[in-house]
């Protein structure tokens, strides 16, 4: 297939907040007075790429919390999107939306303007724990947006929550999840805590005040999450994410089968043609480059074939079904044992892996080990 016509995947990056959480090392930021730069900047990027001529399969706008967003502003956000890309019949259209930050108004707006999936941020079932990680909302607040999502139309909501944090217990964690359950969301992404330099979190951690359950507790977390969801009809199709039938994220798949994907706005990355770029994360830089037309790529990496393979595979590593075997010949022209005959050897002799026809997957154990598995492919 041709680069021209082949299709590509849309994230949108909106780094504002109400708060910045303490765990949180996304590129956010709790600045109102810059939204408006912003999104002017963000419509001039939008411009300077409408020359592509690809059709846009999925769109994801992210963030920071998109739903900071006025519906005036989320409204001509979308509508310059559609004006200015092809976009195909039929996509998926998410938007992360959090607690705090929705109305019913909101809600229908984005409706109407095409957004077909949710991503709402529940976290935890305990106020407590959300206090602690410093939500704005609280369970019952969630509650109320879910229904009101699926009052206005929505059928494909997603929840995030997480496990591994401080003072949270493998029963706290099962009880978020089957409280969340009981909702019957399409997609729930269970993400374990990491605690990331420059978050309170680590400030804490620093200081000695942060108790972490043990990592054998966190992986009593995972373990029973899976048997708990796939129990009760969620399929387990990548490490961190559950969906019921026909409702695994389309957008993030694409991502973790190697496609390409344009990220516009501040800290945005994009793959495309085997170029990895991103642009500048401060929102200030990313805005004054565009007012002087200059489009905010920080930095740009042409991959070569023995990275743009090794990325191919602990990518798609990360799906339970494996990486596609027949995928990698078409796309690098060889049997993938040709390059990894030794790595994936070893890892299988060790239990990590395992292999059939058609793929080569992460086994049961590799999957509590998969960074060791994927430090295996580096070049």
């Amino acid at each position: 297939m041709s680069s021209k016509t082949r299709d590509f995947s849309l994230y949108i990056h909106i780094p504002f907040c109400a708060k910045k959480c303490n765990y949180c090392d996304f590129n956010s930021y709790v600045a109102p007075e810059l939204v408006h730069p912003y999104l002017e900047a963000l419509q001039k990027e939008i411009l300077l790429y409408s020359h592509i001529e690809r059709p846009v399969k999925t769109i994801y706008i992210g963030g920071g919390t998109p739903t900071f967003l006025s519906e005036i502003d989320l409204k001509t956000l979308i509508d310059w999107i559609m004006r200015h890309f092809r976009i195909k019949h039929g996509i998926e259209f998410t938007v992360e939306a959090n607690p705090g930050t929705l109305s019913r108004q909101k809600l229908l707006v984005l409706k109407k303007l095409g957004v077909n999936r949710l991503s709402l941020g529940l976290q935890a079932y305990q106020d407590r724990l959300l206090r602690m990680m410093g939500r704005i909302h609280s369970a019952k607040e969630f509650e109320e947006c879910f229904k009101m999502a699926r009052e206005a139309g929505f059928d494909n909501i997603n929840a995030d929550v997480i496990f591994g944090l401080p003072g949270q217990t493998v029963s706290d964690f099962m009880e978020t999840l089957e409280y969340l359950t009981a909702f019957s969301p399409e997609h729930i992404s269970c993400y374990s805590l990491t605690v990331e330099k420059g978050t309170i979190f680590f400030e804490m951690q620093e200081r000695g005040l942060l108790q972490l359950p043990t990592e054998e507790e966190e992986r009593d977390m995972y373990h029973k999450a899976v048997k708990y969801l796939t129990g009760n009809g969620f399929i387990h199709y990548e490490i961190s994410n559950f969906a019921v039938h026909g409702r695994t994220s389309r957008h993030n798949t694409a991502c973790w089968k190697y496609e390409d994907y344009l990220g516009l706005g501040a800290g945005a990355h994009s793959f495309m043609d085997g170029c990895r770029f991103c642009n500048f994360p401060s929102p200030d830089e990313y805005i004054n480059s565009l007012l002087q037309g200059i489009l905010p790529v920080e930095n740009k990496e042409y991959l070569d074939a023995m990275e743009q393979q090794a990325e191919f595979c602990f990518l798609g590593l990360r799906l339970l079904e494996g990486l596609d075997k027949r995928a990698f010949r078409r796309r690098f022209g060889k049997d993938i044992h040709e390059i990894y005959d030794r790595a994936v050897r070893k890892l299988s002799s060790s239990g990590l892996l395992e292999e059939d026809d058609t793929h080569i997957k992460l086994s049961p154990k590799g999957l509590d080990l998969a960074n060791e598995v994927f430090a295996e492919f580096l070049p």
